[in-house]
């Protein structure tokens, strides 16, 4: 941990002492009696920023199970993100409650994407603090996008489980619309699995570690055709995945042609979530074919293989996310080989440059 600390610092340059940026809210900042705002102070923020996270899941739903360490690493590989400049936190009489974070990136067509977020732990909810923090985050990112190319698509962007009502009021009051979801999918048992051979000529083989750039480079070049795809995050997706216990390739599903990567399955188990949620899920995830080799079952064939693979492991159940829109048919694939929907995620944006709404009310 205290490597991952020190990959912050020097990335973010900031110590506890050093000096925070001004904060300028785009609307009078709520009367809470000891509420004030401030910046990122460096490394003794994140275990309030953990509290927060914990103080919020079972309110919100969230079975994510997130350690201190994750945290700490996940912050060690942001994109686009300096803790430095694109915080804020909250405090009530000098008590963490809540804190924002930006980022921004590029999708595929060419439009810059805003993203932001704002925690706040549930007995502080409905005040008005969430809301200054958006109108904070959102004038962040007008700072930044004002470095962009002008003309060019932009939207501010959040995404939302469906437990998080406070979150979805919050995002709706500012003048945000859904514009697209995705599902988790959740096969509850791991027998009874389709039976789905290899396409001729493909065939799966344990991963070496100087293949994972590899196979990486080649689900980047799969996925470019899903919705909201980014250059800008793959890599260091990647970087901080490989530092993550859930990162063991001897559990990917990997078929090859000759010496090209075909598709796969990046198969992981979450065993701290797990203990957290008393059950024994692996994850099927990053299930992927490349152009050349799709239509031919591989997916099907791979995902059978990988539910296998998890009931030898002791596993008892299955889960993956989804585009619910997936122009490849993800979904009904996902269904035909016994997986069903549990929870839905939507995406929420609004225009950049659309003028801020005159009147907004809080949630309740």
């Amino acid at each position: 941990m205290r490597l991952e600390e020190e990959m912050i610092k020097k990335r973010s340059g900031l110590g506890t002492d050093d000096a925070q940026p001004e904060f300028e809210f785009l609307a009078s900042v709520p009367d809470v009696p000891g509420l004030a705002f401030r910046g990122f102070r460096g490394n003794e923020d994140f275990s309030a920023m953990h509290t927060v996270i914990e103080a919020s899941k079972k309110v919100d739903g969230r079975e994510q199970s997130e350690s201190l360490e994750d945290l700490l690493r996940n912050y060690a590989h942001l994109t686009n993100s300096d803790p430095a400049m694109d915080m804020v936190f909250a405090q009530i009489e000098g008590n963490v409650v809540g804190y924002g974070r930006v980022w921004w990136r590029k999708d595929a067509e060419g439009a810059f994407l805003y993203g932001h977020l704002a925690f706040l732990t549930p007995p502080w909810r409905g005040m008005g603090i969430r809301e200054a923090m958006v109108r904070h985050n959102e004038a962040r990112l007008r700072a930044i996008a004002a470095e962009h190319p002008v003309g060019t698509p932009k939207a501010f962007e959040s995404w939302v489980t469906e437990r998080e009502r406070d979150w979805t009021t919050v995002l709706e009051n500012e003048g945000y619309t859904a514009v697209r979801y995705s599902f988790e999918m959740v096969r509850p048992t791991l027998h009874e699995v389709p039976d789905a051979p290899m396409p001729e000529g493909l065939e799966v083989r344990p991963v070496r570690p100087e293949q994972h750039a590899t196979i990486w480079a080649a689900a980047r070049e799969a996925f470019r055709d899903h919705w909201g795809f980014s250059e800008d995050e793959w890599d260091s997706e990647l970087a901080s995945w490989r530092e993550s216990p859930t990162y063991v390739p001897d559990y990917w599903q990997v078929a090859w042609d000759g010496d090209q990567v075909a598709g796969m399955v990046l198969n992981f188990i979450d065993t701290a979530e797990n203990k957290d949620n008393h059950r024994l899920r692996g994850y099927t995830e990053t299930i992927c074919v490349r152009r050349p080799w799709r239509r031919r079952g591989l997916a099907r064939a791979l995902i059978a293989r990988s539910l296998g693979m998890l009931r030898e492991l002791g596993m008892t159940e299955a889960a993956l996310g989804v585009d619910a829109d997936n122009p490849n048919g993800a979904l009904q694939l996902y269904e035909s080989m016994g997986y069903q929907v549990v929870s839905r995620q939507t995406c929420y944006r609004k225009p950049l440059h659309e003028p801020l709404p005159t009147k907004r009310s809080h949630s309740t």
